[in-house]
Order: structure tokens, then C-alpha cells, then sequence
């Protein structure tokens, strides 16, 4: 099942929705075929069909979620630790990205203009569906996963090298494009990411490929911060990330989910 958060662009008929409305308001939908349903509901009671339906062409999709945080995983692919002259971490990686650094789908990713080079990193990310604190070595995780989206983990890359640490190069403004839906049924097993550049494959990985799976990487992180419904976990990037320059536009691919893309632009001054 696909959800999503939208907007409307366009109102439904008056015979399917609340007339006291006035103006479009962001709502919960499921995905099915060309049109998104509206529907009741949250993470942990589940969802419930309404009655109103868009035409996808008259909604503008959010972010899947609004996450009080969104944790990061770094290095959890061999080939991408190799390319940036780094050996393969004993235990996962994490950073934390500010939920300030969010845009939706089609948005635009904006290069600052103290960064020479800003790199695109594509990302199977994690959507947490119920608090998750203190997870057992082998507690099941499953029931705490909402489900699945695409992340581009932008990283202002040579700030990253100066600073020896990752707040500043990964923590700009529309850094973090999250969408453009939330598929709860994908079979990780068989997922895979890839990011295309002005429709040039530049990365591909998929999730058997990770050092450390995403069960390992929930239990880690709940044994330190709780997760909350609608957090976010990105669960790293594979080899061939590469700059960005205005003008690009970035896809970031994800098997199963769908595709996130953004447009590139500079900072005006």
C-alpha cells in the first residue's frame, strides 16, 4: 500500500467533501492507480478510507511524514566507505539531519553559496511507525516500521571535510528531500536504490549490500534515542555519489517505493 501526505491543488466535488472547507489542507491518502483517497487515521490505529478523491495531477505531494527527527546512517555500504578513503565501520555510523532541512518532491534543492561542491547521496529510508525505545538484541522490528521512501542526503561535501564532523555539511536548508510516498508492504530483501542525475544512473545499491541491515540499525539506535511515529531513518548511501550543480536535476529510485525527484538551483544572493 502506497501512502502519502498531499495537498490539494483542486477541491473534490462539493457531494464528497466537508463544505465548510475554504481552502486545501495538507491530509493523509492512499495511492491507487492515477488517484490518491483521503483517509483517517495514524501510524499506530491504522487507516481508514474517506470519501474524497483527487486525480494525482490536482494534488502536490508532501514529505510522507513530519519527523521530529531524522537519523542518519553513514558508511553502511562498503564500495561508498572505499570512495571517500574510509574503511568499513565496527558498529553503525549515525548524524542527525534538523527536520528544517526538508522539502517535498519536486521542490528545490538550493546549493549555498559558501560550498564549492554539493553532492547528491541516495537513500532507502525508514519511516517509524510506533515509539521504539530500548530494543532488545533480538526483538523483532517489523512492527515498528510504518514502511519505506526514497532520501536524498544532500551533503555540502567539502564543508564536511573542513569541519571533521557532519552537522554543517548535511544540516542546510532543503538537505533532506523525503518522498514522494510511503509504501508499507516493500520487500527489503529485493530493494534496491539508484540516483540519476539529468537522467544519468550515477548510483545503484540495494539493501542486501548494506553493512549493517536495517533491523541491526533500529535496535542501535533505539538503545540511545527514541524513535517516534513518523521519524525518519536513512540508511545509507552506495558508491557513486557525485556534485550537483544548478540546473541538474536529481532522482533518487527506490524498487517498489517510486521515485523522488528534485530540481536544482543556486542561492540567490
Amino acid at each position: 500500500m502506497k501512502l502519502c501526505r498531499f495537498q490539494p491543488v483542486v477541491l473534490p466535488a462539493p457531494e464528497s467533501r466537508d463544505l465548510t472547507e475554504t481552502h486545501p489542507v495538507p491530509r493523509i491518502g492512499i495511492i491507487r492507480g492515477d488517484s490518491v483517497r483521503d483517509v483517517s487515521g495514524d501510524f499506530a490505529s491504522g487507516w481508514r478510507p474517506g470519501k474524497a478523491e483527487w486525480d494525482l495531477k490536482n494534488v502536490k505531494l508532501l514529505p510522507p511524514s513530519v519527523p521530529t527527527k531524522i537519523v542518519c546512517v553513514g558508511r553502511n555500504y562498503l564500495e561508498h566507505a572505499k570512495e571517500l578513503g574510509n574503511e568499513a565501520p565496527g558498529e553503525p555510523v549515525i548524524f542527525l539531519k534538523p527536520p528544517s532541512a526538508i522539502i517535498a518532491p519536486e521542490e528545490p534543492i538550493v546549493m549555498p553559496s559558501i560550498s564549492r561542491r554539493v553532492d547528491h547521496e541516495g537513500e532507502i529510508a525508514v519511516i517509524i511507525g510506533r515509539t521504539c525505545s530500548q530494543l532488545g538484541i533480538n526483538e523483532e522490528v517489523q512492527p515498528y516500521i510504518a514502511g519505506f521512501t526514497c532520501l536524498n542526503d544532500v551533503t555540502a561535501r567539502d564543508l564536511q571535510k573542513t569541519d571533521g564532523q557532519w552537522t554543517r555539511a548535511k544540516g542546510f536548508d532543503t538537505f533532506c528531500p523525503f518522498g514522494p510516498v510511503l509504501e508499507t508492504e516493500l520487500n527489503l530483501e529485493a530493494a534496491g536504490v539508484e540516483t540519476f542525475v539529468n537522467g544519468v544512473r550515477k548510483q545503484s545499491g540495494r539493501a542486501s549490500e548494506m553493512l549493517f541491515p536495517v533491523d541491526v540499525i533500529i535496535r542501535w539506535i533505539s538503545r540511545m534515542m527514541t524513535l517516534h511515529p513518523g521519524d525518519v531513518v536513512a540508511t545509507g548511501t552506495p558508491s557513486g555519489v557525485g556534485p550537483l550543480q544548478a540546473g541538474d536535476l536529481v532522482e533518487v529510485v527506490v524498487s517498489g517505493v517510486g521515485t523522488l525527484r528534485n530540481p536544482v538551483v543556486a542561492q540567490s544572493s
